[in-house]
């Protein structure tokens, strides 16, 4: 048999059918650079190491899993994280969005409805109510005060600023945390606020407004900050401008500023700094902690005035 010009004579030895067999394997469907010779159980497409996902029998790709493929896995298995290992959504903004929309229309309902309304949801430890004719408050077993006066508002320069804050504050940590996280940190910031309040303000004194989940998130804020090692100084400047307002005008309850502040400065620090291994257990933890310490406030506090 004739031979083409400049080929071996002879045999293949194993070198050369070695790297004939190399030259033959196919390339991860994902990076084209890489041979391989696995394939999804499921759509048989080769993939590396780097993208092969344990499934029950062996491994599928990750759009099979993403698909939802019946691997044991979920759907969201494959998903990118974000600092704090939540899920990254499209609108970073979503949850904002909504918390804000629900103070606004409690607020409208304030305008529309008038002070009986208010009167039936704002923060008070114990006291007679004209408007209701009755004893009200968090002693008598209105706990739900205590979360309710979170989304009402005095004025609308109150709410004013304290939805533009939410806005300016709430998107970037919303995006930072993902949306799970982000909420148990309003709200757990926010309690911290009303458990402060309710511990020591007098007990005839009404409280009310988004401002302890609001300087949560300034505290939460801090801590992100710091942690990416960005320039502290704007977030600090606001931060103690924002303090001066507290302490320096009346009729604004500086208990709820400063048990928000310092619950979004304990729950931030466990969502980022949290060790990946046990990042979900600390995490929550943390938020449960904090939520059991202002149980224990409310209840102390309830003791007092009963």
């Amino acid at each position: 048999m004739d031979q083409a010009p400049g080929s071996p004579q002879g045999p293949q030895g194993p070198q050369d059918q070695g790297s004939k067999d190399a030259r033959s394997l196919p390339t991860c469907y994902r990076h084209p650079d890489r041979e391989t010779g696995i394939r999804c159980t499921r759509c048989e497409r080769p993939i590396c190491p780097e993208c092969m996902i344990s499934a029950s029998v062996g491994f599928q790709c990750p759009d099979c899993v993403r698909d939802g493929s019946g691997t044991g896995h979920a759907p969201t298995a494959n998903q990118p994280r974000t600092l704090a290992g939540g899920t990254q959504t499209r609108d970073t903004r979503l949850l904002t969005k909504i918390l804000i929309g629900v103070n606004v229309v409690m607020f409208l309902a304030q305008l529309r409805l008038g002070d009986r309304f208010t009167d039936r949801l704002e923060l008070i430890g114990r006291a007679y109510v004209p408007s209701l004719g009755s004893l009200e408050g968090v002693a008598e077993g209105q706990w739900y005060r205590m979360l309710t006066s979170m989304f009402l508002h005095g004025s609308y320069i109150h709410i004013l600023f304290n939805m533009l804050s939410l806005w300016w504050l709430g998107g970037p940590l919303e995006a930072a945390l993902g949306r799970a996280r982000y909420f148990a940190l309003y709200f757990v910031s926010g309690l911290a606020g009303s458990g402060l309040t309710y511990l020591l303000a007098a007990q005839n004194q009404p409280s009310l407004g988004a401002s302890g989940a609001i300087f949560g998130l300034f505290g939460a804020t801090a801590v992100l900050m710091r942690r990416l090692n960005y320039d502290m100084r704007p977030i600090i400047a606001l931060l103690v401008i924002n303090l001066i307002f507290t302490f320096g005008w009346s009729n604004i309850a500086w208990q709820a500023h400063i048990g928000g502040l310092v619950g979004g400065v304990v729950i931030g620090y466990a969502m980022v700094h949290a060790p990946r291994e046990k990042r979900t257990l600390i995490q929550y933890g943390t938020c449960a902690l904090v939520l059991a310490v202002v149980v224990v406030a409310t209840l102390v506090r309830t003791a007092q005035l009963t």
